[in-house]
This record gives structure tokens, C-alpha cells and sequence, in this order.
């Protein structure tokens, strides 16, 4: 069994290639995608997505407009924003729109390593409080 379920969002296609080859060397399944609106195309697909680490700046959908629709139609995958360039106001904003963290590239692996499997783990928790709630309503009401 993998740590996670991750997709990887980035323009940069090198990038996400040898990214996706590192996590996987350290047991996360990955997912690929180079814009905002492939990135809501493969969540639509794939609904085992944990996590999805996601660049700031790219053409078309940035990652703030990909990361607002992905918690509208996903709201307990977990997104973890990526930026090259040091930019307060986006990591502000994503961080207002519900990304679990915000971290520069270059990208530390014992760190985003540590934050996916965080952010995998507090997805799963929310997961189990919504079935524990149904089960407790369900139970509820044949009382």
C-alpha cells in the first residue's frame, strides 16, 4: 500500500516527470498533469487523489483558480501550493482558500515528504468523521 495518493500539477513537464519518479521511490502513488484544467480532469477520474501538489504560476487556470475549484468540487482533497518565485500574496491567498501548505521550489524531499504524508492523514481523519457521523445518524434513527 502506497503513503499517498498524490497528483502533481505543474506546467513544467521535466519537473513533474522526475518529481513523480522521486516520490514513487519512496512508496506514494502519483498522478500527472500540466495545467489547472487537466489537474480538475484527473481529479474527476481518479477519486483515490489524497493530495495534490499544485504550482502557483501557470498559463491558462494559475494555481489559485485551480486550487479554488478543486475544493469546490473536492473539498477534502488536501492541496499543497509550489511556487519558484517568492510571491507573500499568492501563498496568502491559497492559504485563505483552503491549501494545506505553501512551499518553495527548490523543494526540500524530507520536508514535502513529511507534509504529504500530514496532509494524507488529516484527509483520512476527515474521511472517517463523515462516516463515523453517517453511521451515528443511521444508527440514530432505527433507535
Amino acid at each position: 500500500m502506497s503513503i499517498a495518493n498524490v497528483l502533481l500539477v505543474d506546467d513544467e513537464v521535466s519537473f513533474v516527470e522526475t518529481f513523480s519518479e522521486r516520490l514513487e521511490l519512496r512508496d506514494f502513488e502519483t498522478s500527472k498533469a500540466f495545467s489547472g484544467e487537466e489537474a480538475l480532469q484527473v481529479l474527476e477520474k481518479n477519486q483515490n487523489i489524497e493530495v495534490v501538489i499544485l504550482d502557483v504560476r501557470m498559463p491558462g487556470m494559475d494555481g489559485i483558480e485551480t486550487l479554488a475549484e478543486i475544493k469546490r468540487k473536492n473539498p477534502l482533497v488536501e492541496v499543497m501550493m509550489l511556487s519558484g518565485h517568492a510571491d507573500v500574496e499568492s501563498a496568502i491567498e491559497g492559504m485563505k482558500q483552503g491549501a494545506f501548505d505553501y512551499l518553495m521550489k527548490p523543494v526540500d524531499m524530507d520536508q514535502i515528504i513529511t507534509k504529504l504524508t500530514e496532509a494524507a492523514a488529516k484527509k483520512r481523519q476527515h474521511e472517517e468523521k463523515i462516516i463515523q457521523a453517517r453511521i451515528k445518524e443511521i444508527t440514530s434513527r432505527r433507535a
